[in-house]
């Protein structure tokens, strides 16, 4: 029987080799394709598996967000309804097509009581929006800050709700006055304000926005 060098084995005679030795390069062996089998197959299948958990905690995640937003529906549907009823009311409280050109006239009456010189007053024409329609007025106002003050009151206590809205306006001393409370102060640019649609006008509103994303 030849002697076995394990610093030096001889592989083309590993028939020879003593059994043993035989038994533990086998063993190696095994254990080597174990290893090669979990490094290639196992370790990929356990990423795609962590992957996977991954994934899993999000759509539970999304499920359970979903699922509150779908307890809290009803409520939310229902108050969203009442505010549709209180937005109408509020709407229904602005003036109306026939009464708009009473109150730019009750507006402007309203400026002359109260002292101010109206050396402009021009409405222009609406422009319809959903609900309402905005009514611009150019104007340019000759008075004092209690004259301009009481003007505001008066406009607030008509018998309609009247909202204003000002764009572009400048208030200052006229050419030569000193500033105070009983100088002279110049008001010009343009207000807006509003009336409600009816329900034709609102129908005639929709259709045109509809025709209009076509």
């Amino acid at each position: 029987m030849s002697s076995f060098d394990i610093r030096n084995p001889d592989f083309s005679n590993a028939g020879g080799w003593p059994t043993g030795v035989k038994m533990v390069f086998g063993l190696i062996i095994i254990l080597l394709i174990i290893g090669g089998g979990w490094y290639f197959f196992v370790a990929d299948k356990r990423t795609e598996l962590q992957s996977l958990e991954r994934k899993e905690l999000d759509l539970k995640a999304q499920f359970e967000a979903k699922q509150a937003k779908a307890v809290n529906l009803e409520p939310l549907r229902a108050q969203l309804e009442e505010m549709e009823v209180m937005l109408q009311q509020m709407l229904r409280q602005l003036p109306s097509k026939t009464e708009m050109p009473e109150l730019i006239v009750d507006i402007s009456q309203t400026a002359l009581a109260t002292g101010i010189q109206n050396e402009l007053f021009q409405p222009g024409p609406e422009v319809p929006k959903e609900f309402y329609a905005e009514k611009p007025i150019t104007l340019r106002m000759l008075g004092s800050y209690h004259q301009f003050g009481a003007f505001v009151s008066g406009v607030a206590s008509l018998p309609r709700v009247v909202i204003m809205t000002m764009h572009d306006i400048s208030l200052k001393p006229r050419d030569g006055d000193a500033i105070g409370a009983n100088g002279q102060l110049v008001l010009e640019g343009t207000v807006k304000t509003y009336r409600y649609l009816d329900e034709e006008e609102q129908a005639a509103q929709a259709d045109a926005a509809q025709g209009g994303a076509k």
